[in-house]
């Protein structure tokens, strides 16, 4: 049991990541820009995150100043950057194609965590990279020969989200050596802050921020999908591979699917259900236990 419970709390964090679109599409549709959407998220994170800090952590609210590097690198490396990529490739391509490079991910951390982590590198996680790849496409329903909608700087940007949505699980790695989970995650969120308020001129939006419609998906969106599922990914990160981690985590497109079909009434066929399928097999097989490994040919 206890060697479930890391994948147990990465697949939560995913999944409460694959319903992110309920609050994202409301505070859109109330007249908030991509970047300030990220903004409302990562600072109602910051101040949701102090007050837990202040009730339950506060031995684990110090870190040293020499640090701060390991910070800039979730927060500003992976936060920022990731969103920024994301939501720039999504402007500039088909939104399936931004998906399915923002979910080369674990191939990215796959590479990064053998150079960087020393992680192995078997032939069980390059199939389950595969696997996750080949599962995104079909979810996606991008049809082959399609590229109509594909340029150079959205696969730039696109693979460029990707990157630094991996970069969360090295950088958390290296700062999960001197810190605990919830220092990780709050610090992540401080200096992701930091970065964006000036950036997005957001206090310009006046008193609609305060709107009843915005304080409740606003609130929501930091706290569900984000403080819950951050720490919940970061304390899994502690007992998991940064590879098997970050293919967990690829259950998401899995639930953002099924939330577009059952909320929003979007298509879903036989290709996506398909696509789904491969995913959960490979993320099953990269946690199958070695002796089990072992008997199967």
């Amino acid at each position: 049991m206890k060697k479930a419970l890391p994948i147990l709390f990465i697949a939560i964090s995913a999944s409460l990541w694959g319903i992110i679109a309920i609050f994202v599409r409301k505070l859109s549709f109330i007249g908030f820009s991509s970047m300030e959407i990220v903004t409302i998220r990562v600072v109602i994170a910051t101040l949701l995150l102090t007050f837990i800090g202040i009730r339950k952590y506060r031995s684990q609210m110090a870190i040293s100043v020499k640090d701060v590097k390991l910070f800039i690198g979730t927060g500003i490396f992976s936060i920022v950057l990731f969103n920024w990529c994301y939501f720039s490739s999504i402007n500039q391509m088909n939104l399936s194609m931004a998906v399915i490079l923002l979910y080369t991910a674990p191939a990215f951390v796959t590479v990064l965590s053998y150079f960087f982590l020393k992680e192995k590198m078997d032939w069980i996680k390059v199939v389950s990279v595969i696997g996750t790849i080949l599962g995104c496409i079909l979810i996606t329903g991008v049809q082959v020969g399609d590229t109509s909608s594909i340029n150079m700087i959205g696969i730039i940007t696109g693979l460029g989200a990707g990157f630094g949505y991996a970069l969360y699980t090295i950088f958390g790695k290296f700062a999960l050596l001197k810190y605990p989970p919830f220092t990780v995650t709050y610090y992540t969120f401080i200096v992701a802050s930091l970065a964006l308020i000036p950036l997005t001129s957001l206090w310009e939006k006046g008193m609609m921020l305060f709107s009843s419609d915005v304080l409740i998906y606003g609130v929501g969106l930091g706290l569900v999908p984000t403080v819950i599922a951050y720490l919940f990914y970061t304390k899994g990160l502690e007992q998991l591979d940064g590879s098997k981690a970050a293919i967990v985590a690829t259950v998401e497109p899995v639930v953002a699917t099924l939330l577009g079909v059952f909320l929003y009434e979007e298509g879903f066929g036989i290709i996506q259900a398909f696509g789904s399928i491969i995913i959960l097999i490979s993320v099953t097989l990269i946690n199958i236990p070695k002796k089990q490994k072992a008997s199967i040919h």
